[in-house]
Formats: C-alpha cells, structure tokens, sequence
C-alpha cells in the first residue's frame, strides 16, 4: 500500500526547496509530514476530508494548516481535498443543510434559490456569499457536522483498509514460505 501512495507523492526535499515554501521550511521538517505509514496517511486523509467542505479556495490551505498542526501526511491532506469539485459540491452541501435543518429543527426542504441578477465575477461572489447568510445556521451546523462524519469515517477505512492490506500480504507471505519448505522436504 506504501509503494502504491509513493509513487504520487512529490520528494519531500522538492517541496521543502520550492521557493515560495521556503519560509516555512522549519515546519515543514517534521518526519510524519512526510513518512507514508497507517497513522501518518489515515491522518492526512482525515484531514483533507474534513478540510474537503470549507467554502473555495480556502480548502488545500487549511488542509495543509491542519496537516502541519497535526502532523499527518501532508501531501495525503492535500490530495484527499480534491474530492469537492463543482460536481460534487453541490451535493455536498446539501447534503449539509439537510442534516443541519434536521439536527438544528429548521424547515427541511426549503432551500433558497439564488438569485443572480448580473452575471459578472465582481457580483457572483457576493451573491453566493448572501445566498449562504440566508441558508444560515442549518448549513453551517450540517457542514461540520458532515466533515466530521467524513473525517471520521476516513480515519477509521484507512486504519481498517492498511490492516486488511498488511493481514494479506504476511498470509501471502507465509503460503510461499509453507510452500517452499514443502518443495525442500520432496
């Protein structure tokens, strides 16, 4: 699973000589930043899952704030983010409002539309911007609720899936040795 994960991850040493991450070379030392092992990358997905739902650019940021807090695999945090795009974001969040007007005892099913009166890239960001005021505490209540859930749930599929994965390969690993002992006593 090690080599797997390896091969799309950029040399730590890359990273850390890239010149605009050069003032932050001391933080970006810590071995768990960059070691691919089950709590480092069950971290990291965690984190970017999480990360995942924060509005715009904010996301790889924040993931890669987070990472260097938690020290947990960086680049994994940073990659596990890209799960929202403009296809699936949309869902997401509404997704999140339904679970926030549900815990929060709003009136469920009743989203409001936005309204784009001009079509320019000045106004659009204010529009969503009062679109999202208006949806309010259900969203941002559903929002966390749902990054943690996901976090949550990630952390422990990494954690399972690693065990899962190393379980097979030392059965794998004892059949061929059983068999070559066989293979010497004929």
């Amino acid at each position: 699973m090690r080599n797997f994960i390896h091969k799309f991850l950029p040399p730590h040493e890359t990273v850390k000589s890239h010149r605009w991450l050069k003032p932050f070379g001391h933080w970006l030392q810590y071995p768990n930043l960059w070691h691919l092992h089950r709590r480092s990358v069950a971290g990291g997905v965690s984190v970017g899952l999480f990360c995942g739902l924060v509005p715009g650019p904010l996301q790889m940021i924040s993931a890669a704030l987070l990472a260097v807090l938690f020290r947990v695999n960086l680049p994994v945090a940073l990659i596990t983010t890209l799960y929202t795009n403009p296809f699936t974001i949309v869902p997401l969040y509404l997704v999140a409002y339904e679970l926030g007007a549900w815990i929060s005892g709003a009136q469920s099913g009743v989203v409001v539309q936005p309204s784009f009166p001009e079509l320019h890239w000045q106004n659009m960001a204010h529009e969503l911007w009062d679109w999202m005021v208006m949806l309010g505490e259900p969203l941002l209540v559903g929002l966390l609720l749902l990054a943690s859930s996901l976090a949550i749930i990630g952390y422990f599929a990494v954690r399972v899936a690693w065990r899962v994965a190393v379980m097979w390969r030392w059965r794998a690993r004892q059949k061929r040795m059983e068999g070559r002992k066989q293979k010497k006593r004929s």
